[in-house]
């Protein structure tokens, strides 16, 4: 389940694509198929009902090329500068 304060993200492995597609018939809100039949990440972040989508294509590769990527989102005051932001100088 999506946490507050959570972003995902569907990446794809390209090198290990067969370009089967089945990820795209599964998660047509966030997927979309090129001319040779591999496929192109169309959302950035995902909502709940598009996580729900890609876990469903996640789960459904038969070459483990997708997988779900989540990081938290920073407060308001880590987004200021001078915040406590990690990775900030």
């Amino acid at each position: 389940m999506k946490k507050h304060g959570e972003t995902s993200r569907l990446r794809i492995d390209a090198a290990a694509c067969d370009g089967i597609g089945v990820c795209a018939h599964l998660a047509s809100e966030v997927l979309e198929l090129d001319r040779w039949g591999f496929p192109i990440i169309t959302a950035r972040e995902l909502s709940r009902s598009e996580l729900s989508a890609a876990r469903r294509a996640v789960r459904a590769c038969p070459r483990k090329a997708l997988w779900i990527e989540t990081s938290e989102v920073p407060s308001a005051a880590e987004r200021r500068p001078g915040g406590t932001a990690p990775f900030s100088s």
